[in-house]
């Protein structure tokens, strides 16, 4: 579908360009952090980053109500949760499995969570967030809040069951949510092509009888927030959910596990070339909304910023083993009852 509000891009200020600017160098700078520590031993568990799709991510988190709608998120979730402001001293903290962590340190990396900031959580299952979402939205619509709910997943969760069953629900309910597909051409080590008969997921929006839209370069800041700013006012005004797709690539493997073999390293390197954080900076630059010294900063803020966060990390104490009986929806008592 055409981008109807384009020419929205120019009425947007310079502070809140430069901040999705300095939100896609904290992804950028924290995930590339996070994977130098995982190979020092310092981070436990799996991590998945973003490098690369912090177009996808902050374009979309940008348009909407900070603070007041909602996000559901998935294994590859850090971009996500940065854009949406999150704390990166707890976040950082989460994923090294300390007390001081979102979670307290018994998410890690796959399961970030701020509900404070309307992040209702990462999901280290497949599709795990769509159930999160409609119900999510459902309370919105009967509360009459007026907040949406946007819920963003892989291209490999396009097949899961879950899908098709939220889609069809929210659809029949009229619900205000964005189902958002950030389609990195492979689910694993997976091609999307080789697991779907359509050119690409957001055409399934039409069994649904819902609006499917595409948004053909998600390596495009200014794409990405012109398409959301179009499908959050849509979904607010109470038309019901909408599915959207953008195309974009994650340079580093799946997880840390990941060598990305079944990629090569031209591949790669075709993809670099659209790079979304130089390509922004250029935009800023030529079109003299910043100047170089701007830029500068900027990046110096978010790689101190990221550095802090590493301090405050490795500063922070370990969870005690009484903490594993805090925070559940059940006394251990009653559970011990039913083993």
């Amino acid at each position: 579908m055409a981008n109807k509000n384009a020419k929205k891009k120019t009425e947007l200020s310079k502070d809140k360009l430069l901040e999705m600017h300095r939100m896609m160098l904290d992804i950028r700078n924290f995930d590339n952090k996070v994977n130098r520590l995982v190979k020092r031993g310092v981070v436990p568990g799996m991590t998945h980053f973003s490098v690369g799709e912090e177009a996808a991510n902050v374009g979309a988190v940008a348009a909407l109500n900070i603070g007041s709608d909602l996000i559901t998120s998935n294994h590859r979730g850090h971009g996500q949760s940065i854009a949406l402001g999150i704390d990166l001293n707890e976040m950082m903290a989460e994923i090294m499995g300390k007390a001081t962590g979102t979670c307290k340190g018994k998410g890690g990396s796959m399961h970030i969570a701020d509900l404070d900031g309307g992040n209702l959580g990462a999901n280290g299952i497949v599709g795990g967030g769509m159930g999160m979402a409609i119900g999510a939205a459902l309370t919105q619509k009967l509360k009459n809040t007026g907040k949406i709910v946007v819920c963003f997943f892989g291209d490999g969760a396009c097949n899961e069951g879950t899908f098709h069953e939220t889609l069809n629900m929210a659809s029949i309910w009229k619900l205000p949510v964005i189902f958002y597909s950030i389609n990195n051409m492979y689910g694993i080590s997976t091609p999307i092509s080789s697991v779907i008969n359509i050119d690409y997921n957001y055409k399934r929006a039409a069994s649904y009888g819902i609006p499917g839209h595409f948004i053909e370069d998600g390596n495009d800041l200014m794409a990405v927030y012109n398409k959301f700013e179009e499908l959050v006012d849509y979904v607010r005004e109470g038309n019901g959910p909408v599915l959207v797709e953008s195309i974009t690539y994650r340079y580093l493997g799946h997880s840390t596990s990941d060598p990305g073999k079944y990629r090569t390293k031209e591949e790669v390197d075709k993809w670099k070339e659209k790079d979304p954080i130089p390509r922004f900076e250029k935009y800023l630059l030529d079109s003299k909304i910043a100047t170089k010294q701007d830029i500068e900063a900027i990046e110096k803020l978010s790689e101190d910023a990221v550095e802090e966060s590493v301090k405050f990390a490795l500063s922070s104490p370990e969870p005690t083993l009484e903490s594993a009986f805090e925070d559940i929806f059940a006394p251990w008592f009653l559970i011990a009852n039913l083993l």
